[in-house]
């Protein structure tokens, strides 16, 4: 089920489908309305269950996103893709795929999964 969503929101990057919106404005790091929706749903849980991990959460992805670029090399290749440029970033329990478009020069973030152990 979740590959079959992160395959979706590939391809609607490659067909041009969707529009992407940058990270944060005049970056190269671009967000797939997947992520969006799965990032919302993951602060709201934690919202629910303790005051300020939402905000903690999302500070420190916000840190590891931000400086993804810098450590490309250490981020494996995705578990969901056979594709050298779809690699996993591992952060507090979840997986978070990322394309990166080497013509366009930009990386495009997949999706949030919650890790199962």
């Amino acid at each position: 089920m979740i590959y079959s969503q992160l395959q979706q929101e590939l391809d609607n990057y490659m067909d041009k489908k969707v529009e992407f919106t940058s990270y944060y404005p005049n970056m190269n790091i671009f967000i797939s309305n997947l992520y969006k929706d799965q990032l919302q749903e993951v602060l709201k849980g934690l919202d629910e269950t303790t005051s300020g991990s939402a905000k903690s959460f999302k500070l420190y992805l916000d840190t590891v996103i931000i400086n993804m670029q810098s450590k490309i090399k250490k981020y494996k290749q995705s578990i969901y893709f056979k594709n050298e440029n779809i690699r996993d970033i591992e952060n507090q329990g979840y997986l978070i795929p990322f394309f990166i478009d080497e013509t366009k020069e930009c990386y495009v973030i997949l999706g949030l999964i919650k890790q199962e152990f």
